[in-house]
């Protein structure tokens, strides 16, 4: 009796569960076979991807691939490469991960608002210290990036009652948020933003978007938080200008190079709140059947949802 030989989806990422993935694809999409790639027998059988960073030539020993699924939001490390044929890609689009990225920037600009880093320094010091707190509407605001999950954040925070203020590349609407868009507008926003949020995609065009002399635009003693990508920013001058006291203080979730190194200026620097870029993750649960949409889609000839623009870096 000949056995059918089912479609393999790989998966690979150095900071994901896989297990708790291969119990919710094996729910949603049965008809897959889910496969470390070092448990790959038969490389032709591949079709799928599930990937997170993966590394370079990857892509090379599956000859059958028709569709790469990317673990986050940022599908910078999967565009350019020599090893990816013209295929579709997909990014995650599950609302758990926009809802979880808002959660972890609500908790950003509220540690800023609220002067939380001011009352650690008093605690370690055993001092009590008091500062009278200010209303959510006396604090600006700036969400630099207002796409599938900067605008959900931005959303939230006016739902809050911080006063909002979001910059994009092209027009938006977003209700009880004061929107502007163009690069000839970014100076005079980034100038009136007392906490800066930074929630742009990487990009030929926001690469190192935030230079020094962008970054000096900010109002001294401004608050940066930063979920986007650590090479939007320069992260030389924003340790400079940490060191200065001209950005008061920081949550960074991101950085240039991952791990950050144990000896950047970043860590010693108790103004600064580092996190290993975890403020939005894939859930297994709730994007798994997502995942089974759109293999079904490839098996059926139909369009690919949530799909990459190359182009567009996103």
């Amino acid at each position: 009796m000949t056995t059918t030989r089912r479609a393999t989806l790989v998966f690979y990422s150095a900071m994901d569960d896989f297990g708790a993935w291969q119990t919710a694809l094996a729910a949603a999409a049965p008809q897959i076979e889910v496969r470390l790639a070092e448990d790959i027998e038969d490389p032709a059988l591949v079709r799928y991807a599930l990937v997170w960073k993966p590394p370079t030539g990857f892509f090379a020993r599956y000859p059958s691939m028709q569709l790469v699924i990317n673990l986050g939001a940022g599908v910078d490390s999967l565009l350019g490469r020599t090893d990816l044929p013209a295929l579709p890609i997909a990014r995650l689009s599950d609302p758990a991960m926009a809802q979880m990225m808002a959660g972890y920037v609500l908790m950003a600009v509220l540690r800023h608002a609220r002067e939380i880093v001011f009352f650690q320094r008093a605690q370690r010091a055993s001092r009590w210290s008091y500062r009278h707190p200010k209303s959510a509407d006396q604090t600006r605001v700036g969400v630099l990036g207002l796409g599938e999950l900067g605008g959900v954040a931005a959303l939230e925070l006016a739902r809050q009652g911080f006063d909002v203020r979001g910059w994009a590349r092209t027009p938006k609407t977003l209700e009880g948020v004061a929107c502007v868009h163009g690069l000839d507008t970014l100076d005079a926003f980034l100038a009136e933003s007392q906490i800066l949020v930074v929630m742009l995609p990487l990009t030929p065009e926001t690469t190192g978007l935030l230079d020094r002399k962008r970054l000096q635009q900010l109002p001294r003693g401004v608050c940066f938080v930063n979920v986007s990508r650590g090479t939007v920013v320069d992260e030389a001058a924003l340790i400079e200008l940490l060191q200065s006291g001209h950005i008061a203080e920081a949550t960074l979730d991101v950085f240039a190079h991952e791990p950050l190194v144990a000896d950047n200026p970043l860590w010693a620097m108790d103004q600064v709140l580092i996190t290993p870029h975890l403020a939005s993750v894939g859930l297994p649960a709730t994007a798994a059947p997502q995942i089974a949409e759109n293999i079904r889609r490839v098996e059926s000839g139909e369009t690919v949802l949530h799909r990459v623009d190359p182009a567009r870096g996103y």
